[in-house]
């Protein structure tokens, strides 16, 4: 939306406040509100703020930063009707007016502004899975007990899944698919693909319109990899593909390629990449210690890095998309809804590019179920695993020069901090599976 458009928008609505939006370094969403009477001087000046508090943002003693918020990302937030308000999503600055290098948004940026400098634009589209519970004297407990594809129309599952596909559309989503997962009480919502930061900044709407809409129901959402023991996790499956500008075409489709899925060479490469690039990838696309509880055999999680066609047990796929060559595109199975978009879209979008400019090579499809697998016959296959713990993803990614590349310095290393703590508070912390299972025992 241009300055006019939403200088007009406030006036005809009535709008009093404007909540300006951006993300910590996990993910999370910040937010404060301004009046939209300065919204001139925010447009052109930005808003001050202090970002010691922020995780990831710095030590107190370099605390100033400033947002400046994406005019493209103004809307009405459509559940408060009667004090009006609106929301930006922002970028962040220091006070000389440089880009803040620890801003997951920036760094998002710098990755398609890669791909474009190559050629393409880098397209994905997510599929966002959560669970949602009711908060009972039992603890929280499955809003219901479906499974994949039930429908039970009038109960409260069907409500919030409408509630947030119609909020969805007035924040500018194309929502496509609406369902009931596997396990009880989970959720998958799609929307249309889009360009790398595009789909960021959507995901991170979709996500906190999820959690409202849940909350307004008298429920809890969320997008914690494995809350239910026993249960599939969430996953974020991301489809992928690049556009080629100068010959407006999608670039992953060759018609005259002998390969599965009419993939072209570049095709190929992208895969090779991100492929070769999975473990040390793996802190930022599956960021959280509950996350390897999802990255386990037997819940249609994939551990194996391989890619097939058809086959789900690897990490990515190539959907069956016959000959149509705009729908050509690469499917990974690894990431999760709760870690940061911008860095996760970023870092897929990095070392597919890599193995573009490094002509990686594609190893063969594996088109057997690798779960059945022994570990003797991966081993002959030469097909490794993703890292098994979040102390494992965290060595990978240490000691990796790709994903310092990726992530810049300052972000590199803030999240390697913070991710180092949160294991530290993960691996001292005395479960109560372990009292259970052991002051008796011992």
């Amino acid at each position: 939306m241009k300055k006019d458009d939403i200088l007009k928008t406030i006036d005809d609505h009535n709008v009093g406040f404007i909540r300006l939006q951006f993300t910590d370094i996990n993910g999370l969403l910040k937010s404060f509100a301004v009046s939209a009477k300065d919204i001139e001087t925010l447009l052109s000046e930005g808003q001050s703020f202090d970002g010691s508090s922020v995780t990831g943002y710095g030590a107190i003693e370099e605390s100033d930063f400033i947002v400046k918020p994406d005019p493209g990302t103004f809307t009405l937030i459509p559940w408060r009707r009667e004090h009006v308000s609106a929301r930006m999503i922002c970028d962040i600055y220091k006070p000389n007016g440089r880009r803040y290098d620890g801003d997951p948004r920036y760094i998002a940026q710098k990755a398609a502004q890669k791909a474009k400098d190559m050629g393409y634009l880098f397209n994905c589209g997510p599929e966002l899975e959560f669970f949602i519970f009711g908060n009972t004297e039992s603890g929280y407990l499955p809003m219901d007990t479906g499974g994949y594809f039930d429908s039970h129309p009038g109960e409260a599952a069907e409500d919030i899944r409408r509630d947030i596909a119609e909020n969805a559309e007035k924040f500018g989503l194309r929502i496509e698919v609406a369902h009931h997962e596997v396990a009880p009480g989970q959720h998958e919502i799609d929307f249309r693909y889009g360009e790398l930061v595009e789909t960021a900044d959507r995901l991170l709407t979709l996500k906190m319109l999820v959690k409202g809409s849940a909350s307004r129901k008298g429920y809890l959402a969320t997008f914690m990899p494995k809350p239910i023991f026993g249960e599939n996790g969430s996953g974020m499956h991301v489809h992928q593909s690049l556009w080629d500008i100068k010959n407006n075409c999608n670039a992953f489709y060759d018609e005259n390629s002998k390969s599965v899925g009419f993939m072209s060479e570049l095709a190929q490469h992208f895969i090779g990449g991100q492929l070769k690039y999975g473990r040390v990838m793996s802190l930022v696309l599956a960021s959280w210690p509950n996350s390897y509880k999802r990255l386990v055999p037997g819940y249609e999680a994939p551990v194996h890095i391989a890619w097939a066609h058809r086959n789900r047990s690897p990490m990515m796929r190539v959907p069956d998309v016959g000959k149509r060559a705009n729908a050509a595109r690469v499917e990974i199975r690894c990431p999760d809804p709760a870690g940061n978009p911008y860095i996760q879209l970023a870092v897929l979008c990095y070392v597919g590019l890599e193995g573009i400019k490094q002509k990686i090579e594609c190893p063969q499809p594996v088109e057997e179920n690798v779960y059945n697998m022994s570990f003797e016959e991966r081993k002959r296959r030469g097909i490794q695993s993703l890292p098994e713990t979040f102390a494992d993803a965290l060595a990978e990614f240490e000691g990796s020069i790709i994903m310092k590349e990726a992530l810049g310095d300052t972000l590199f290393n803030n999240l390697l901090t913070i991710k180092r703590q949160e294991w530290e508070e993960y691996r001292t912390h005395v479960t109560q599976w372990e009292v259970d299972r052991y002051i008796g025992m011992l």
